[in-house]
């Protein structure tokens, strides 16, 4: 029976010492930094939470790890082969977009999950950077993001803004309420419409005006959901915030 081989000699603990806590420093280095970004969403109930982003960001740095230490694995004579590291992280930002992508869902016609997909593409630019050791940068970024995804999400709230919706009418055809009465309904709430289109079923007897409706007042759609409920002239209508 061959004797089981000796731990230290297997993983060569005796050769190269200094490179093997720098390689353990920088993967450490990436787990923290995207399991900040992974909690933070987690936190706040996204799809891809604290173990996406710590992976994304671990893989980014374990492949950055290949080119800056590609002495111990590539043994051509550097006359002979020039190696570019940076390709390795044009690789991995390009390769990260399909998993950005996976988390961006479209409800109707809101999307979300920008923000995930940006965290997840910034998570992979942080593991470039503990893979080759720029450890201040790896920090102030990871600070800056944490910022950016925590504190604007509070600024967001007394920044001016717009209110954006995808709005319907239905009305009888026999109405007198037209597409210019419409227009002056919606600017006395504070509306501005765009995009306006009509549709009229004879077979029925309606028609529709669909358009895109914006507003600078916080609780504007509320006051067109309750201004539309008391009027009888209106057969429907769907107020879908973009």
């Amino acid at each position: 029976m061959l004797p089981l081989p000796d731990l230290y000699q297997l993983l060569h603990l005796d050769v190269w010492p200094s490179e093997r806590w720098d390689i353990l420093q920088r993967l450490s280095a990436g787990l923290v930094a995207g399991a900040a970004i992974g909690f933070e969403r987690s936190f706040h109930g996204r799809p891809a939470g604290l173990r996406t982003h710590t992976l994304v960001c671990l893989s980014s740095t374990m492949l950055m790890l290949v080119t800056v230490y590609q002495g111990q694995w590539f043994n051509q004579g550097v006359d002979l082969v020039r190696i570019d590291p940076t390709r390795m992280a044009q690789g991995v930002m390009t390769g990260i977009g399909f998993l950005g992508a996976g988390v961006i869902l479209k409800e109707g016609v809101a999307v979300r999950g920008l923000t995930t997909a940006a965290s997840i593409w910034i998570t992979a630019a942080l593991g470039i950077l503990a893979g080759v050791g720029f450890y201040f940068p790896l920090i102030v970024s990871t600070l800056a993001v944490l910022g950016s995804l925590t504190l604007m999400r509070h600024l967001e709230f007394f920044l001016p803004s717009f209110s954006y919706a995808s709005h319907s009418v239905v009305i009888p055809t026999n109405s007198d309420f037209d597409e210019t009465k419409l227009k002056v309904f919606l600017e006395s709430l504070s509306f501005d419409l765009d995009h306006l289109s009509c549709h009229r079923d004879f077979s029925v007897g309606t028609v529709r005006y669909d358009m895109t409706i914006r507003t600078r007042a916080a609780s504007g759609l509320i006051a067109l959901n309750k201004a539309w409920s008391n009027r009888k002239d209106v057969l429907s209508y769907t107020i879908t915030p973009l």
